[in-house]
């Protein structure tokens, strides 16, 4: 199974605000700051195990019996599924052939009705938890531009931990899930 995701077009914390946090005037660091953001939005994003802007994804899954579940979430819709078979051709499933249900935590489990000879499917969603960065809860950001300080200010100590106050702005948000079957 391999899922691949468009990088988001925006963070959730802007250069201008992670710059002010920072106490940097110059823009001579704009570009190593811009880069701290997206690695703090990384593992931010890897701790709760959502996306945090919504954005578009695509999935290629073997098809084996009952449902799919659907590697990346919040999943908000799946926009198309094709069925790939083994001598390597494709048809794109009408929505009448699939069916979506999204769990409460944002997992998506796709149960195709007919997938014939197909032995794959390629499924094209959405997901993320909000739709723009200002949809973001403050308190994620909030980790987001401690993240970012702590790696500037840890550049010369890589054995420097996180501070504690960043777990716990994000843990109210953190999804686990249990094995492949969960």
């Amino acid at each position: 199974m391999s899922a691949t995701g468009a990088v988001p077009a925006a963070v959730p914390v802007s250069l201008h605000e992670a710059r002010g946090w920072l106490r940097l005037g110059a823009t001579a660091d704009d570009a190593v700051v811009a880069g701290l953001v997206r690695a703090a939005t990384n593992i931010c994003e890897a701790f709760i195990g959502q996306w945090l802007i919504e954005r578009a994804v695509e999935e290629v899954v073997p098809l084996g019996g009952g449902a799919i579940r659907l590697t990346v979430r919040p999943v908000v819709a799946v926009e198309a599924v094709t069925l790939l078979s083994a001598d390597g051709g494709a048809s794109l499933l009408e929505p009448a052939g699939w069916r979506l249900a999204v769990g409460r935590e944002g997992t998506g489990r796709l149960a195709i009705e007919r997938p014939g000879a197909a032995t794959q499917a390629r499924i094209a969603y959405r997901a993320g938890m909000a739709a723009d960065a200002n949809a973001i809860p403050e308190a994620i950001r909030q980790g987001i531009i401690r993240m970012t300080q702590h790696m500037h200010d840890a550049r010369d100590d890589d054995g420097l931990a996180p501070p504690a106050v960043i777990a716990a702005l994000w843990q109210p948000w953190r999804r686990i899930g249990l094995g492949s079957g969960a």
